[in-house]
């Protein structure tokens, strides 16, 4: 087995805030994330392909992947508010936890590629990197 790992970049914004908390629990829970006017980041997604190698010597049409990850998350999210532009983040926060998996829920519903969509890793700031490993595709 070969692993193919691709990187994409798209800038969003967010708020941290669920309706179930007050304003004070949300701040706690939350912090800084939890301004009112919101803020955004710069993300960093890298999407990891994995399977056996084909006779052209490739693991993924890469133009294939890119193709799919464009249409079906760069997209919807580049530029966009999560919370008022996603259908997924309605009544889910938006950290960027939740982003993952909707990322891969995303993927997955129109997943047609030879390799086995492996792992998603989304990095928010130099500091936050959250890596998700996807069980079956």
């Amino acid at each position: 087995m070969m692993r193919l790992t691709r990187r994409y970049r798209f800038a969003a914004s967010h708020r941290l805030h669920s309706p179930a908390l007050s304003e004070e629990e949300n701040r706690e829970v939350y912090g800084k994330c939890a301004n009112p006017y919101g803020h955004g980041h710069n993300y960093v997604l890298d999407v990891t392909v994995e399977g056996p190698v084909d006779d052209n010597g490739q693991v993924a049409d890469r133009m294939s992947l890119d193709r799919l990850i464009r249409e079906r998350v760069l997209v919807r999210m580049e530029h966009r508010n999560l919370n008022q532009d996603l259908p997924e983040f309605a009544s889910a926060v938006p950290t960027t936890e939740n982003l993952a998996a909707a990322i891969r829920a995303m993927l997955l519903e129109h997943w047609t590629l030879r390799p086995r969509l492996a792992h998603l890793r989304i990095s928010e700031t130099d500091r936050n990197t959250f890596d998700l490993e996807v069980s079956a595709s």
